[in-house]
């Protein structure tokens, strides 16, 4: 039987585009898809006088008409009302919308569940000590992410790691475009650090090897730069940004996948990587989970330079090609949305005691 759920988020990904607000909306998206009544109480991103509208199976609701979070969360008990949940799920940020979302859900008696990202600048730590300790459930991307909401005050058992995820049945279906040997793919921002990846391709530039990057953003010009300085732009293809149907079959033909960045509460791309086969050479980052995908995996290695990762990536010739590893296929949609419906199964099984 499918249940009423209120999304809280005063940005969504079509106001401001970041990894909290995409994985929003995958998770509100794939969940009305499995028949559930889905909801996103948010500020207004949309043009025109309707103050709701429903886009993928979806129902948008507008809290407030433009971005304010005091503004947002006064008014949220009062658009929870109308909505009538059988559970909350709130983004962690602003962490004024957790509390405004805690007062609404106290009055019908229902719980909240706090999905928990990353904090944005101007998160204040009382406010996110706030809303990890009001939550009655917490679900976080990985372990990184799970101990800096324990170290705000959520206690261990309302905690739960559900990952992101990627689509298996297309990762098995298409076919493999073999024009790289070697990957990066992300975001190209100021934490994207493509630059580990180039002086490692260039303390290999006596060896065979076509490299590509997939993706784009503010630092591409810089990156495109770094290659020339290093003498390797002539091997490196960037992509730009690709479609799951245009990149999976890039990463099925790709053997080794870098990943750098410095930032990743979850490290998304590697993930398809690994799932299309991919060796999985991860640099140890303070703020990076993505050393977490490769702690049990038997085709990735960590490393802390990159004269280590340019060693890896010649190791990695050991490995036999692959396209496809089975190992991760507790990581499709399909799997992980579960993990979702039983997270909110259990804060309402366990709300009705108090």
């Amino acid at each position: 039987m499918g249940m009423r759920i209120a999304f809280v988020s005063m940005y969504t990904a079509q106001l401001r585009a970041d990894g909290a607000t995409r994985r929003l909306r995958r998770v509100a998206e794939r969940l009305a898809a499995r028949d559930h009544e889905v909801s996103v109480l948010c500020a207004k991103w949309w043009e025109g006088e309707v103050s709701a509208f429903e886009q993928n199976g979806v129902e948008y609701v507008a809290v407030t008409e433009a971005p304010s979070a005091t503004t947002f969360a006064s008014k949220l008990p009062f658009a929870l009302r109308r909505v009538k949940p059988d559970v909350v799920h709130a983004a962690n940020s602003p962490p004024a919308q957790v509390s405004g979302a805690k007062t609404g859900a106290r009055l019908l008696r229902v719980p909240v569940v706090v999905d928990w990202w990353a904090e944005r600048e101007g998160d204040a730590p009382g406010g996110c000590r706030r809303a990890a300790r009001s939550a009655d459930r917490v679900t976080a991307p990985s372990q990184m992410v799970k101990t800096d909401v324990r170290e705000y005050g959520a206690a261990e058992d309302a905690v739960r790691v559900v990952p992101e995820s990627v689509d298996f049945d297309l990762i098995r279906r298409v076919g493999t475009d073999d024009r790289a040997d070697l990957l990066y793919a992300r975001r190209l921002d100021e934490h994207a650090n493509v630059e580990s990846f180039f002086l490692a391709l260039a303390e290999l530039r006596d060896r065979e090897w076509r490299a590509a990057v997939v993706g784009d953003g503010p630092e591409r010009d810089a990156a495109e730069r770094t290659a020339a300085e290093l003498r390797i732009a002539d091997r490196v293809t960037f992509l730009g940004d690709l479609s799951p149907e245009e990149f999976v079959p890039v990463m099925k033909g790709a053997h080794v996948f870098a990943q750098t960045a410095a930032v990743e509460p979850f490290a998304n791309d590697l993930l398809w990587a690994l799932a299309c086969g991919c060796v999985g050479v991860v640099e140890y980052q303070a703020r990076s989970s993505a050393h977490e995908l490769v702690v049990d995996c038997d085709r990735g290695a960590r490393v802390t330079s990159p004269q280590e990762l340019a060693d890896e990536i010649a190791a990695a010739a050991d490995y036999p090609q692959k396209s496809i590893n089975e190992a991760f296929a507790d990581y499709d949609h399909d799997d992980v949305i579960r993990r979702y419906e039983a997270v909110y199964e259990e804060a309402i099984e366990g709300y009705g005691w108090f």
